[in-house]
């Protein structure tokens, strides 16, 4: 019999356990999910080492749409974060569609999917909810006790040749260093941040870059595009409407997560 040990015990706060350990150390079935308990969980996370791309893609789908509901994170979201993070070095996660020529880049690397995963729940985690909702939060609270952990997973793919998971990569690591023991690492985001906007046109990916090098005090005017302005006036409207619409007490910002 398998010993179960709690992922929250992990003795390595700036690294990961082996995948492994995280998928048969975990008591799936204790843990909240937005249905109910992760009893269904661990069978589709082995799955995202499959041979097949077709099939790792759908077990990405299907784990995430399993702990995601609604920007709010569970008990379950937590261990699969970990999980996710620890296969990203693992050779299978490296291709994707199209891969059965060498000579072709993979359209969709199941790398570039699950760091993209990892972004949306670093995101939820730290900019949704002010502090006051994040007491009444425990797991957001352990997600984000072990940032440095999932930063450190992340951070070797921000050069990674293909576009994608380079991208995906910058994207997950912006709200990773809002930890307040990596936020040295935005230094060496900064340019990894620039680069993307010279290259990329996806509307997210820009926004979040461009975001972040706001927020960190550097001027990326020269690197904005008339998308990019339009979005930017279309943000501050929609954010001008909620305020006003919660301060004229019609709703908007007072029930307590989750949702």
């Amino acid at each position: 019999m398998t010993d179960r040990v709690s992922w929250r015990k992990c003795p390595h706060p700036d690294g990961l356990p082996h995948h492994q350990e995280l998928l048969e150390g975990t008591d799936w079935r204790s843990l909240a999910t937005p249905y109910g308990t992760g009893e269904s969980l661990p069978a589709a996370p082995a799955r995202l080492l499959d041979p097949d791309p077709a099939v790792r893609a759908a077990a990405v789908n299907e784990v995430s749409n399993e702990v995601d509901h609604q920007n709010t994170i569970y008990e379950a979201t937590v261990p699969v974060a970990l999980y996710f993070a620890a296969i990203l070095n693992h050779p299978a996660t490296e291709t994707g569609d199209l891969d059965h020529d060498a000579g072709v880049p993979s359209r969709h690397p199941t790398r570039a999917s699950l760091l993209n995963r990892l972004g949306a729940t670093a995101y939820d985690a730290e900019y949704l909810f002010g502090e006051g909702f994040l007491q009444a939060c425990p797991d957001t609270r352990a997600f984000r006790s072990l940032r440095p952990a999932v930063y450190s997973a992340v951070q070797p793919f921000l050069g990674h040749d293909h576009a994608k998971v380079r991208d995906e990569a910058l994207v997950a690591a912006i709200p990773l260093t809002e930890d307040p023991g990596l936020t040295p690492h935005r230094a060496e985001l900064v340019e990894h941040a620039r680069s993307l906007l010279t290259t990329s046109t996806h509307r997210y990916h820009r926004d979040r870059a461009l975001h972040a090098l706001d927020a960190w005090g550097h001027d990326a005017s020269d690197l904005e595009n008339a998308n990019d302005v339009a979005s930017r006036e279309l943000q501050a409207r929609l954010d001008d409407f909620d305020y006003r619409w919660a301060d004229d007490g019609a709703g908007g910002g007072t029930g307590d997560p989750p949702f």
